[in-house]
């Protein structure tokens, strides 16, 4: 078929056979003709066909056959592009019309990391509860990985906290920047001084968070021999603080959990600003969702807000 530009038809959308969008999609998500068959559970030949019957009332080419698969003609993409937007609408439809009648009831389960402070997820919190009143929130605190790990499994739909891999079933949408700081207390020789070389500190017993510990500060720490002496250990970020401040040891803390902490001069923090480690905290959900309207609609107010945000 030669791609041929097509022109305004206002009675496209009363027309076109939604299932054959459908079938669209699923052709090009498994990268074939063939693919899309055996996941659907159809013959190639209907397969085949509905994308012929897709492109005769299109009026253009969408699919090139290649040795890998199929390629998206320039009209192709733009036709999948439209196409995923229509599905996740109608998707959406009975999340939101249950919202709309007020008949939400439920339970949303979070997973999340200690200690996340982030103005935009609290907004989100606050804004969803007006909103639906009958929807109970559950909020479990566990270390990073058995975040990702119970997000994989099923076990919850949506998760806060760190990676420092990409997970293919899993969504990634950046929260918010953390930023820690080292960190000592008012009695430690340290304290008011700020250092410049890390493994000076290689002989400072530390307070480490275990399981909990970020990639990002293990490598810091392997770096420079930080923590071959350990005199703490907590995987709750607010035992870690409670540690530090009564002089156990130094130890890495997330800049805005020991926020208040340093204002009432109780922690002192070593490293200067621009040394301080920083990463992304995501929101985490699972790439095949299976979420119930409750726990959709409240997806739906985090990535709202964070959308308005970006804007």
């Amino acid at each position: 078929m030669v791609e041929r530009a097509a022109l305004p038809d206002k009675t496209f959308a009363g027309r076109v056979d939604w299932n054959l969008l459908r079938t669209f999609v699923e052709i090009v998500r498994a990268g074939g003709v063939g693919a899309a068959a055996r996941k659907l559970n159809r013959q190639q030949p209907s397969i085949s066909a509905a994308l012929k019957r897709l492109e005769d009332q299109v009026g253009v080419q969408l699919l090139r056959r290649s040795s890998t698969g199929v390629e998206m003609t320039a009209a192709g993409e733009a036709l999948m592009a439209l196409s995923e937007d229509m599905l996740e609408a109608a998707r959406m439809v009975p999340h939101q019309i249950a919202q709309a009648i007020r008949r939400v009831e439920g339970l949303v389960r979070i997973q999340l990391i200690s200690s996340v402070i982030s103005e935009e997820l609290d907004a989100a919190i606050a804004s969803f509860h007006r909103r639906n009143p009958n929807i109970q929130i559950e909020m479990r605190v566990s270390p990073w990985r058995a975040v990702l790990d119970a997000l994989e499994r099923g076990e919850v739909e949506i998760g806060i906290g760190y990676d420092s891999n990409v997970r293919p079933e899993l969504v990634y949408e950046p929260l918010f920047v953390e930023r820690q700081q080292l960190y000592c207390c008012r009695s430690h020789p340290l304290f008011g001084h700020r250092v410049t070389r890390l493994g000076d500190l290689k002989d400072e017993a530390f307070v480490l968070t275990g399981e909990d510990e970020l990639d990002t500060i293990t490598r810091l720490r392997r770096r420079y021999r930080l923590g071959t002496k350990v005199s703490g250990i907590a995987e709750d970020i607010s035992e870690v603080l409670r540690l530090i401040v009564l002089g156990v040891g130094i130890g890495f803390l997330p800049v805005l959990a020991a926020a208040d902490a340093v204002a009432r001069q109780r922690l002192w923090p070593l490293l200067h600003p621009e040394a301080e480690p920083s990463y992304d905290i995501f929101l985490l959900a699972r790439s095949k969702p299976s979420r119930d309207t409750a726990t959709q609609l409240f997806f739906d107010e985090v990535i709202r807000r964070l959308r308005a945000q970006q804007a």
